[in-house]
């Protein structure tokens, strides 16, 4: 699962088979400054990656006429120019990134490659730079808002599903950031192959481990997934893994996790004490259907 992304693959672990059987470093001199301002910068980061990117992606629009070749592949190193552009000096001035993505298009990348690979690694790209000091938080916010601006600017180039929300249709999943995570996109995107899925998909972002089994408490789902992109905040995951099978309504609630520490290792699933881990959204939406029938007893 994951914005980012950030996608997630699953395999079922250990510990779902069983239980279906039995039924940041050192502060500088402006560290409170920085304590501040990252709040503001999380909620910058979450409304490009957790709002707009995936309204955009599901607006009925007209596609971009594509390239008449196959397409190449986005690589980091073109995302982490693009982060560098939207970071130039004049503030005003989104024809530099723009122009950009117009050698992209050229070059032959899809406009779908654009948003997932490019736009979403950029957000993040630029809430990196500024905790490793390489830029400030004025530049940061300028850089998000050009981006959104380049967001709204291509939008309506890009085909998508007609609804952003699918309450009610079906079985009830929450898909989630492990609280502290910063980045929410990889969540966001999951929940798009749910939705068309049929599921009834809830999203939270939870800054606190409370907050998440509050959630579940309040509302019973069939299944959570849990996003983590820091693989430093493997044990709060699975500190909050713990915490949702002790709150859930649903006893019998089914746990997947994703991100780019189970991508490369889907073991760690088990250590976290989760059901399954993904690769990505498509492959979640359906291992989903097995860790649930596996819960219920149908495997």
């Amino acid at each position: 699962m994951g914005s980012t992304g950030e996608y997630q693959g699953y395999s079922l672990s250990a510990e779902s088979s069983a239980r279906a059987r039995r039924s940041d470093g050192e502060e500088d001199s402006s560290g409170q400054d920085r304590l501040g301002q990252r709040p503001v910068l999380r909620s910058l980061v979450r409304t490009v990656e957790g709002e707009i990117v995936p309204r955009l992606l599901l607006a009925r629009r007209q596609p971009w006429a594509r390239p008449s070749r196959v397409a190449p592949k986005l690589q980091a190193a073109d995302a982490h120019e693009f982060a560098r552009l939207l970071l130039h000096d004049d503030r005003d001035d989104i024809e530099l990134p723009f122009s950009y993505i117009e050698v992209l298009r050229h070059r032959g990348i899809e406009v779908r490659d654009i948003y997932l690979r490019l736009f979403a690694p950029a957000a993040r790209q630029l809430g990196e730079m500024w905790e490793r000091d390489e830029c400030d938080f004025m530049q940061v916010t300028v850089g998000l808002c050009r981006l959104q601006q380049l967001l709204n600017r291509i939008g309506q180039m890009m085909p998508g599903a007609a609804r952003m929300d699918s309450r009610g249709r079906g079985r009830r999943v929450l898909l989630a950031s492990t609280p502290g995570e910063l980045h929410s996109f990889g969540v966001m995107m999951v929940s798009q192959f749910f939705r068309q899925s049929g599921w009834d998909v809830w999203n939270e972002f939870p800054d606190s481990e409370r907050e998440l089994a509050a959630c579940v408490r309040r509302q019973s789902f069939a299944l959570v997934g849990l996003s983590l992109c820091n693989e430093r905040l493997l044990d709060s995951l699975a500190s909050a893994v713990r915490a949702v099978r002790r709150a859930s309504q649903n006893r019998a609630v089914g746990i997947m996790v994703g991100g780019q520490p189970f991508r490369l290792n889907a073991e760690l699933a088990h250590r976290v004490g989760a059901d399954a881990s993904a690769q990505d959204g498509e492959q979640a939406a359906q291992q989903a259907e097995r860790v649930c029938a596996l819960l219920a007893g149908e495997y």
